[in-house]
């Protein structure tokens, strides 16, 4: 079987996740696409010319949102992160990615698309949503990275915190893949005990959650304060996804998906752990939460709604 990806943008993010796809082993063909073809075509012939150094071979190639239609996998990576320039607030792209998602969705459904849709363009939830209500495919076959990487930066900064491999802690940030993000203590385990129970006299473990918590929450924007963008960790996040997807692997692990219920929330695409497999984001794990972590919750969701209002003003959602 052939596994072929298509990627949407190729600006920053969107570049290294056709690099990550290429580098990791990922996929057999990249088909890249953007409002700007010049740039598709120079970003496919640039790894092209990386392929004979590659541990596999990839067929690259630029193209159309219609030869994006059979496609197993598609990454949305367009945006402009420029908007984001001295603020750290995600919600800024918002009128440009949702004008994006309508240049291309109407294209790809009408082409006969049945893949997953991977989305990484901010805000993240909201762009999400956005793409599947455009695309109309089953549940969990559009979702977004999400918290993942945000969950991938908390587990970084408590992997040195303790000196401990990324392996042996459980953790996760939930909600907006933005600002009110946040790390529910009661549901972290490292070397297999919750945290609550962890030796605090042991320097490893005596630490400000809070602290941590912040970092992981701002390390996109100490990564963008100094290059205006962030790429690797992100295509790799998609990446990981991707390859989660062609091998059923099951894997837990944060993505924004669609609530109907989890974690007393409906209809709003958040960053969750999810069983990622071969239908995408197939599975939601709600998380017992404590009343405190459940108002950081909700909180978290309603800056979501907050977002979902403006796409809606532009795009209203269409009622069966």
């Amino acid at each position: 079987m052939t596994r072929k990806v298509g990627v949407i943008g190729t600006g920053h993010v969107g570049a290294h996740v056709m690099f990550a796809m290429a580098a990791y082993g990922v996929c057999d063909e990249l088909v890249v696409t953007d409002i700007n073809q010049q740039k598709a075509e120079s970003e496919a012939q640039d790894i092209f010319d990386t392929i004979s150094l590659l541990p596999k071979r990839v067929r690259v190639s630029a193209g159309t949102y219609e030869d994006l239609a059979d496609c197993d996998i598609v990454v949305n990576a367009a945006g402009k992160v420029d908007l984001l320039i001295g603020s750290v607030d995600r919600g800024l792209e918002t009128e440009f990615t949702i004008n994006a998602v309508h240049t291309w969705v109407d294209r790809l459904r009408k082409a006969g698309f049945n893949g997953r849709l991977i989305n990484i363009s901010n805000p993240c939830d909201v762009v999400t949503r956005e793409i599947a209500l455009g695309l109309g495919l089953p549940e969990g076959h559009v979702f977004g990275t999400g918290t993942g990487l945000d969950t991938a930066r908390l587990k970084s900064q408590l992997a040195e915190q303790t000196g401990l491999d990324h392996k042996s802690i459980i953790a996760f940030m939930l909600g907006e893949h933005g600002n009110s993000m946040f790390c529910p203590w009661s549901c972290v385990y490292i070397s297999g005990k919750p945290f609550s129970q962890l030796d605090k006299s042991d320097p490893r473990f005596d630490f400000e959650p809070e602290e941590l918590e912040k970092r992981a929450r701002m390390g996109g924007w100490k990564t963008f304060a100094g290059k205006h963008c962030t790429e690797y960790a992100i295509a790799s996040t998609a990446a990981r996804m991707a390859e989660a997807v062609f091998n059923d692997s099951k894997m837990i692990m944060p993505a924004s998906r669609e609530l109907h219920g989890e974690y007393g929330v409906e209809g709003v695409f958040a960053g969750v752990p999810c069983v990622i497999g071969k239908d995408g984001a197939e599975e939601v794990l709600d998380l017992h939460l404590t009343p405190e972590e459940q108002k950081k919750f909700d909180d978290s969701i309603a800056a979501i709604r907050e977002n979902m209002a403006k796409a809606d003003s532009m795009f209203p959602v269409k009622q069966n």
